[in-house]
């Protein structure tokens, strides 16, 4: 038997994409893990963007 570890996890940064398109000064990033194995493409979730108050799409950067 071989043992888990945390090999397959990669940090990764998620950043807004409206704030992007907006031009309004700032960024909301967050940054957290995924699997590599199971997740080859890029991460996109919703996130809560605290400059614009609203819940926006984040994708993963590089």
């Amino acid at each position: 038997m071989s043992k888990k570890g945390k090999g397959d996890r990669v940090q990764v940064i998620l950043e807004c994409t409206e704030m992007k398109e907006s031009g309004l000064p700032g960024t909301s990033r967050y940054i957290t893990t995924k699997n590599k194995k199971n997740t080859t493409d890029r991460l996109e979730l919703k996130k809560y963007n605290p400059i614009l108050k609203r819940m926006t799409v984040h994708k993963e950067i590089k």
